[in-house]
């Protein structure tokens, strides 16, 4: 495959104390996508109360607009499903 591997970003809110949980979702999308990726990002954002998750350009997770942060098992799946749909997530595929 000659075309280059996606960046993952995670936009937090560092005064919400989100760091951790941005950085606990970078270690499972690294663990998971290794081979897929070429990194995960973690972006300390300005706005407050952000937390977006998105590859190259496109948002695969908003918390604002969810109401909600993800889930890891759900987040593996939206990426997976971006970047490599043919993957297999293993105990984490959907039922």
């Amino acid at each position: 495959m000659n075309k280059s591997k996606p960046t993952i970003s995670i936009e937090y809110c560092p005064k919400c104390n989100w760091m951790l949980r941005a950085a606990y979702m970078a270690q499972e999308l690294l663990s998971t996508f290794t081979e897929d990726v070429h990194g995960v990002l973690l972006i300390p954002s300005e706005i407050a109360g952000k937390y977006t998750i998105s590859s190259d350009g496109y948002t695969l997770f908003d918390r604002k607009g969810m109401g909600r942060f993800p889930e890891v098992k759900e987040l593996k799946q939206l990426v997976r499903d971006h970047i490599n749909p043919n993957k297999d997530l293993g105990h984490s595929e959907k039922k």
